[in-house]
């Protein structure tokens, strides 16, 4: 049974956020097509404090995947300082999102020991449907072993219990399908999420009478419901009654409502606040009397303690990463006067965006200018939108600016963020590249690609893997070469892409077979030996478009590169047509697939 219910009427506040992405500082970025300078835990810390005064009961709380995606991720190991700053903004509970993982076992391992041996304050964790039992079946490996040792240390449960004042809130976490598919770095094996939800919820209301019931769901929502997990999980599971959906970076500028359960997101990394206000109804159930997401912006003072704290960890970050490559964070690199996609229209727009072509050719740029190895030009790059993580604002561009641009993942040198790869592709395999992004452009943004030295058309209205109309490759002078289905072409994409592309026979259950090569054809077995090399250091993504933008003329004589305005435009690489051929029209009427949201 729900909570017991009497004359006086409960109330709740709850304060959360989600896919904060290592924005432990404020950063300039472009919002609703404004360049704004937003988030930063010092604001945030201010805004919990004036709500804690007001309400000490108010419940804090976050989605995961409060690491990687910025300069603060390189210090994730050895400092952990997102998780600590959420214990410094009274952050009550956390899960783990996909990106937690992407340091490996060791080193989300070693980030947790770090942040219990601080002596800090730190959030409570749950994540409810890891496979502990499974997993144990067919023996843990090493990496396995390390986090079921890290997570017992710090505590991590299947669901916890807050009391605020009289109200019992249980809170539990879920790793999602999506969230999983995007980790290749994970080693866990997970249940399924509504499974192991529908087990969580029974015991809960056997065991504990809550008040009420509170998901951390790192799943999220999409348009296509059958996709939407959240909204699956609303539909399912009745008794939770709020989901913090986080993993698709959703802004929910109202909740999702299904029955008496309400799906709530925020955003990423910290440009927005959620406020909900809560009342129980007389059946015991909650309805929200207010939602807010309040933008975080310079506005709001900053907590001068939390301030310290960030200038204490870029030090240490200049000096134990950033010297390595040679570079300092607040480095100016070039000066911008255009107008650069978002991170938005890259995962969402079909069309060519100037963002995805600037970065694809910077890493041709870098990677024919470092590679001794292989002193042949580059004939493609390609680069998922789901690898950008945020875009330029017009003024100077710092070093950490283009950090913050393209910074998932780790090298073989185990130092932050994927190197540049090379190999070799044929004109067949390219033409499947591209036919898998015309045909998964709509069902998952992150994989749509943006390139150099490719220009097709393709037609969304045709089936699948039968939508590019026209293939060809393009010279750096634009001229246009027919795309020859036999011949070698030298392809460059971050280690994680290179990683995707591999494993696509896999992930098409062997409908698509890539196999990258070397230049005399030979199939690369280790991608290690694809890796570029700038001098004795691997070619990281953000030092190949440092590098790119860095020798830009300066045309304005102040000593500092300027942006082309030749980028204040797309060059029409990817093209779309949606004309409708008469063959699918007929096959779209006759076959109409059922609505399936179980």
């Amino acid at each position: 049974m729900k909570g017991k219910v009497s004359n006086v009427v409960k109330k709740q506040e709850i304060l959360f956020m989600h896919d904060i992405h290592s924005h432990i500082d404020s950063f300039k970025t472009i919002v609703n097509k404004e360049e704004v300078s937003a988030g930063g835990f010092a604001r945030i810390k201010t805004l919990i404090n004036e709500k804690k005064k007001k309400n000490p009961n108010a419940l804090v709380i976050d989605g995961g995947d409060f690491s990687m995606g910025t300069l603060m991720q390189t210090a994730f190991v050895k400092e952990c300082l997102e998780l600590r700053m959420l214990g410094d903004l009274e952050c009550d509970v956390t899960t783990i999102g996909n990106h937690e993982f992407d340091y490996g076992s060791k080193g989300l391992s070693e980030a947790l020991n770090t942040a219990i041996k601080s002596g800090d304050n730190l959030p409570k964790l749950v994540l409810g449907n890891i496979d502990w039992k499974g997993m144990t079946k067919r023996g843990l490996t090493i990496g396995q072993q390390l986090l079921k040792n890290a997570f017992e240390k710090y505590g991590l449960k299947d669901y916890i219990t807050v009391n605020k004042g009289d109200i019992k809130i249980v809170i539990f976490g879920l790793f999602g399908k999506h969230a999983y598919r995007c980790s290749n770095a994970c080693e866990l094996k997970f249940r399924d999420s509504l499974k192991a939800a529908r087990d969580i919820v029974d015991k809960i209301k056997a065991k504990e009478n809550p008040d009420m019931i509170i998901c951390l769901s790192h799943s999220g929502t999409f348009d296509n419901l059958k996709m939407s997990e959240d909204e699956n999980l609303a539909k399912n599971i009745p008794e939770i009654d709020i989901i913090v959906s986080a993993h698709t970076h959703t802004t929910l500028t109202k909740p999702i409502c299904y029955g008496d359960t309400y799906i709530v997101s925020c955003g990423c990394y910290g440009i927005n606040f959620g406020n909900i206000s809560m009342e129980q109804k007389e059946n015991g159930r909650w309805k929200i009397n207010e939602y807010e997401l309040i933008p975080i912006t310079e506005e709001i003072k900053e907590n001068d303690i939390i301030k310290s704290k960030i200038k204490a960890v870029y030090d240490h970050i200049d000096q134990e990463y950033l010297l390595h490559f040679g570079y300092r964070r607040n480095q100016v690199l070039a000066k911008n006067r255009v107008n650069f996609s978002t991170v938005n229209d890259l995962l969402f727009s079909n069309d060519d965006q100037n963002l995805g072509n600037l970065l694809s050719d910077a890493f041709r740029y870098a990677v024919e200018k470092c590679d001794k190895n292989d002193t042949n030009p580059v004939d493609i790059v390609v680069v998922p939108a789901g690898c950008v993580r945020d875009t330029f604002s017009k003024g100077y561009i710092t070093v950490e600016n283009v950090f913050n641009s393209y910074s998932l993942g780790m090298g073989y040198d185990k130092k932050p963020v994927f190197p540049l790869a090379s190999s070799y592709l044929t004109g067949k395999e390219l033409k499947l590249i591209m036919e898998i992004d015309a045909s998964a452009t709509n069902m998952g943004e992150v994989a749509r690609l943006y390139t150099a030295g490719l220009k097709y058309t393709y037609n969304v209205n045709k089936l699948l893997l039968n939508r590019v109309t026209q293939f060809h490759i393009m010279k750096k002078d634009g001229k246009l070469e027919p795309l020859e289905d036999k011949k070698l072409y030298r392809v460059v994409a971050d280690l994680g892409t290179a990683r995707m592309l591999k494993g696509i026979r896999e992930m098409s259950f062997g409908l698509i077979n890539l196999k990258p090569k070397d230049n005399f054809g030979r199939a690369i077995k280790d991608l290690e030996s694809a890796i570029i090399y700038n001098n004795d250091k691997e070619l990281k993504a953000w030092v190949a478009i440092a590098m790119y933008i860095q020798s830009f003329p300066d045309t304005d004589g102040d000593g500092i590169a300027d942006i082309p305005y030749e980028y204040s435009v797309a060059d029409g690489r990817r093209s779309i047509c949606e004309s409708r051929p008469f063959r699918e029209i007929l096959l779209r009427y006759f076959y109409k697939p059922k609505r399936n949201l179980g």
